[in-house]
């Protein structure tokens, strides 16, 4: 039997003092069948009473609650069928979970302002009212809230009415939403101001008091990307008003609730002078995300779970997209390569993975182990679609998909026969190799005279015996000996192809622009020096260049290749000056860094200084307002390694910016978190002392993340103790991972992390469970003297919960590591 919501009218009453509420819920339901009961999911409810309006009399329902199933089941009078309404008054916690409906504050001048906000995605509706939680189960929502008259309350439509019930207290009720799923239904109050933008007044930023000077930057990107969005989907924004919420606690980046979305504060909020160029790159690429999801997911929303995808990939792919549409000298789609495909590429390639496709569906957890599937993969699968199909009909086809299912829901399947009919290529059979089955491959090339030996099989940094195969849309730049350049562009359905380069070629490189979702291995040593020497001149366009670069390191990792070889290679890189491969670069030689000793470590750290070192003086040093935003993401990021590795040049500039800092004078945000890393590696106790001071001080969420992150960058073990302590007992939930992380890859501290972390087990449980996750995936990877196997015994033993996927891949990257480890020092 199948029951279909139709509208819910949520009263909702919160107490702020004693952060309780209560709820009313009139629920108009469907049942072409009889049914003699009703199930609806709930969770940490307390229910009053149940009862069943039908034909125009009203019954009273007993009910029962199943804790551990988080579902209420009422228990009807007789069987009915046709339309009826359920009503049930219940009471709730608001909680302190960042889930559900909880609570937060912020801090401004002396006074503290306690605000109560709603999270709902996956499936924690059910926290604030009985529901259907699941996204296949669309119906309207009218929503009211009973509030102290001071306060203001923000939903997904517009305000409807508001009407004084008391003298204090007020009643506001908002328009109908349209037909959404459960997960994106919002409401929250506090003392909120609202502001519109003077061009498009649809576009709001609701914000808490102190924050208004601060709020221009998204509010003006975020009619940008409305209308970006619009233009591009053909299909207008179907809301009165689009709200943009900074709140202080909050467990992800951002949340795309239809006409309400919420942000992290450093995710909406841009202060001049303090927050970088990378952080107002992050801003609006947050807000374009969130934009795009009021089409993929709100407008077009998944059938279940499985099809997650759906959403987040779109969101992912068109979040980097909106942004190169307005700002290209950013070099977004290089980011993208850098900070989507490279963090998919690197997760996928463990054994313990998953399809974007997940199977089951019924309850799909978003965190350290599907993320990077779902959102980085599947949009560097779109954008792979995209180079196959081309950019017109990737756009018609995107267009199709979200008209035909506009207030509805779909699957994989449905997009697929969108992209097929507009370009006449075979996307449903290809796709369903990269969607429905997990890993992605590598091509292996070999030259036999003018012909081309291609063979394809699964990537992974341990040794599989995996026949998949997939349907690889294979791109190759091919360059004669003149310099003149040709294309070619198949579709490798098998686990080999032959293909003649014909004879005039001289090199050849496969995977142009890296637009396929595959690694590349050249038998030839000989081809692999001719893109060398394309390399140092520059010829080849920076996506390849860091594609071969970041294509044979991977293969290190596998132990296919060695480290000599890579290093080796790098001579090609000299004279790079592009964000893409020197950022590349300088992460692998860090990993080989962490897991190398003695003389290996020597040299892989002296690789890194003499690179560093020629780009900073070839940009120089001090960042300047009229360069492009990646030299400074790449010159923040080089002071710091610089410092880590050992270079004496760049640490005294560190150690001089870092001193102007502590007496007083500014340093350019640009590099301020790299100084502020320097500062903790060579600091002392006084230094300790003046970070915390400065933390409590703050106004800024970007300020105090990067405090927090230089945090686990000291060297003496009573200061890294004292850091530790603090992140446990006085650092907000939300950030506890940050430090952490980098102590986890701080040589000083990272062995006795988790020792550390069972001596403190009772408060690691207090954690949110994605900020445990993120804390524990942290730290294992980086502890190669101990077992996998103590690991999973200790978590046993202590009764840690940890979702088992992030377990499971936690400890074959800690496997991975230590069989690198041992390789690297032997």
């Amino acid at each position: 039997m199948d029951i279909i919501p139709v509208t819910y009218k949520i009263c909702i009453e919160p107490d702020l003092e004693k952060f309780i509420f209560s709820g009313n819920l009139d629920l108009v339901l469907e049942s072409a069948e009889p049914v003699d009961s009703i199930d609806l999911h709930a969770l940490e409810l307390e229910i009053k009473n149940c009862r069943i309006e039908y034909h125009g009399n009203s019954f009273d329902c007993s009910f029962d609650v199943e804790t551990d199933s988080e579902l209420l089941r009422i228990n009807l009078p007789d069987k009915i069928q046709g339309t009826f309404i359920v009503c049930i008054r219940y009471t709730g916690i608001i909680n302190n979970k960042m889930a559900g409906f909880y609570r937060s504050q912020y801090v401004s001048g002396v006074k503290n302002y306690p605000i109560a906000v709603t999270q709902f995605q996956e499936s924690d509706a059910r926290r604030a009212f009985p529901c259907f939680d699941h996204p296949e189960k669309k119906a309207v929502f009218d929503i009211e809230l009973i509030i102290d008259n001071h306060l203001t309350a923000i939903s997904n439509q517009d305000i409807e009415s508001a009407t004084l019930i008391e003298k204090n207290k007020k009643k506001i009720k908002f328009k109908q939403s349209p037909k959404m799923s459960t997960y994106l239904v919002f409401w929250c109050v506090g003392e909120f101001s609202l502001i519109e933008d003077q061009e498009d007044k649809r576009v709001r930023v609701a914000y808490l008091p102190g924050m208004e000077p601060y709020i221009e930057f998204g509010l003006d990107f975020g009619k940008k990307a409305l209308a970006f969005c619009e233009d591009y989907y053909g299909i207008a924004y179907p809301l009165s008003k689009l709200d943009l919420i900074a709140i202080p606690d909050f467990a992800f980046g951002a949340m795309e609730n239809w006409g309400a979305i919420t942000f992290r504060e450093n995710l909406l909020l841009y202060y001049p002078g303090i927050t970088s160029k990378s952080g107002a790159e992050r801003i609006a690429e947050v807000i374009s995300h969130e934009m795009a999801h009021q089409w993929f997911g709100n407008l077009v929303t998944p059938a279940d779970w499985k099809f997650l995808w759906l959403n987040e990939s779109f969101a992912t792919y068109f979040g980097f997209g909106v942004v190169d549409h307005y700002h290209p000298s950013w070099k977004t789609w290089s980011q993208f390569l850098y900070t989507q495909t490279n963090p998919a590429l690197v997760r996928d390639a463990y054994l313990h993975t998953i399809p974007i496709e997940i199977p089951g569906g019924e309850h799909v957890v978003i965190n350290t182990s599907t993320a990077p599937i779902i959102y980085c993969k599947g949009g560097s699968i779109l954008r792979q679609i995209k180079g196959y199909i081309g950019d017109d009909n990737f756009k018609k086809g995107v267009r199709s998909y979200l008209e035909k299912y506009s207030y509805d829901c779909a699957v994989s399947q449905n997009l697929w026969e969108a992209f097929e009919a507009v370009s006449d290529k075979p996307i449903t059979k290809m796709m369903q190799t990269w969607i429905e089955q997990p890993g992605y491959p590598i091509v292996t090339a070999k030259r036999e005279g003018n012909q081309l030996i291609l063979s394809q099989k699964r990537f992974s940094f341990q040794s599989n015996d995996s026949s998949r195969v997939w349907q690889i849309p294979v791109s190759i730049s091919v360059c004669n000996d003149n310099g003149q350049w040709r294309y070619i562009n198949v579709l490798m359905d098998d686990a080999s192809l032959s293909l003649d380069l014909g004879s005039d070629h001289a090199v050849y490189k496969i995977n142009t622009r890296q637009t396929g979702f595959y690694r590349v291995k050249y038998m030839d040593p000989e081809d692999l020096n001719k893109l060398g020497n394309e390399i140092r001149n520059k010829i080849l366009p920076s996506e390849d260049r860091w594609g071969i670069e970041n294509d044979l390191y991977a293969r290190v990792k596998s132990a296919d290749e060695t480290l000599e070889t890579y290093l080796e290679f790098l001579k090609y890189y000299e004279n790079e000056t592009d964000f893409l491969p020197l950022r590349s670069i300088a992460d692998n030689l860090l990993h080989a860094y962490l897991l190398s000793m003695n003389t290996i470590q020597y040299r892989v750290a002296q690789t890194g200084v003499r690179l560093i070192e020629k780009f900073l003086s070839t940009i120089g040093y001090e960042a300047r307002s009229d360069e492009d935003h990646t030299t400074g993401t790449l010159r923040d990021q080089f002071i710091w390694q610089g410092v880590f590795f050992g270079s004496e040049k760049v640490a005294a500039f560190a150690r001089s910016e870092f001193q102007n800092l502590v007496n007083g004078a500014s340093v350019n945000p640009d590099i301020m978190k790299s100084i502020l890393q320097a500062g903790a590696f060579t600091g002392n106790s006084a230094t300790l002392d003046w970070f915390l001071q400065r933390l409590e001080k703050s106004v800024s969420e970007h300020d105090r993340t990067n405090i927090l992150s230089a945090l686990g960058y000291f060297q003496n073990q009573e200061i890294i103790a004292k850091v530790r302590a603090f992140t446990l007992n006085q650092v907000p939930a939300r950030n506890q991972s940050i430090p952490i992380a980098s102590l986890a890859v701080n040589p000083a501290a990272r062995d006795g992390l988790w020792d550390w972390y069972l001596s403190e087990t009772d408060l690691f449980k207090q954690f949110h469970p994605l900020i445990n996750e993120r804390v524990f995936a942290s730290i294992v990877p980086a502890v190669t003297g101990i077992f996998p196997y103590d690991i999973r015994r200790a978590l046993e033993a202590n009764q840690i919960k940890i979702n088992p996927d992030v377990v499971d891949l936690t400890l074959e990257r800690l496997t991975v590591n230590r069989r690198l480890h041992k390789k690297f020092n032997c």
